[in-house]
């Protein structure tokens, strides 16, 4: 049964995410589909869901720690309010521009994973590493599983190619079929795949061996367009 996730990132008001929640949720409940769902909104809209049991809510990011002294940073103690039990990690964006290393992703790993919590952990590469082959592309891909226990039964890795993410260009199948495959070599939890995924192009992409489901942003941000893609999702 595959995965279907969206990533917020910087966009929807508190307003708008209960809505969309609820919606996605009557969506779920109406259509008797009963995929796994995440949907990781912003920190501010974070809000006590009364959701059906396979659609969860998650964080985008979350320091490694109950609460203290990080001006702009939010910890377990707020998470814990909303009873939020998933987390999103290593995405590219927190890696690319704002600077986390691997150290800081494996303490950050490490702490959520000793609380249990179900971990989205991504990896890509950027265009000038998979322009240099695939060789070059794993070898990138394999530095950002330093320190990081791939055995961990809440795990989920979502692969996500650097230079497919919101700029309209999608990896070929071909692309796509041999990272995953590499990928699932090493592990055996769920792998999904980000990267430009839309309606018209979400069916082919399931289709590919060891895509185990999708990590989804801009397109995902649209309601009726995140219910498209569910039910895709949900027939395959």
């Amino acid at each position: 049964m595959k995965i279907i996730a969206s990533n917020f990132k910087t966009n929807h008001t508190r307003k708008s995410t209960k809505e969309f929640v609820n919606a996605i949720d009557k969506f779920l409940t109406d259509n008797k589909i009963d995929n796994e769902v995440l949907i990781f909104p912003t920190a501010t809209s974070f809000d006590n869901f009364d959701t059906v049991k396979n659609l969860k809510i998650g964080a985008q990011n979350a320091y490694y720690t109950k609460n203290g002294s990080f001006t702009g940073e939010i910890g377990t103690e707020q998470l814990d309010e909303f009873a939020i039990k998933t987390i999103l990690i290593g995405h590219s964006e927190r890696r690319h521009i704002l600077g986390e290393t691997q150290k800081d992703l494996t303490l950050k790993y490490n702490y959520y994973k000793a609380l249990g919590y179900k971990i989205i952990y991504c990896v890509g590469e950027p265009l000038e590493v998979r322009e240099k082959g695939i060789t070059e592309t794993l070898g990138y891909i394999w530095e950002q599983f330093e320190g990081i226990d791939l055995s961990y039964d809440k795990l989920i890795i979502a692969y996500e190619p650097v230079w497919a993410i919101g700029t309209g260009v999608v990896a070929t199948a071909v692309e796509i079929a041999q990272v995953h495959k590499k990928i699932k070599k090493k592990i055996s939890q769920p792998l999904l795949y980000g990267g430009s995924v839309k309606p018209e192009n979400l069916e082919e992409i399931l289709e590919i061996d060891n895509v185990d489901g999708t990590l989804i942003g801009t397109t995902s941000w649209d309601v009726e367009q995140f219910k498209q893609m569910i039910e895709i999702t949900s027939k395959n």
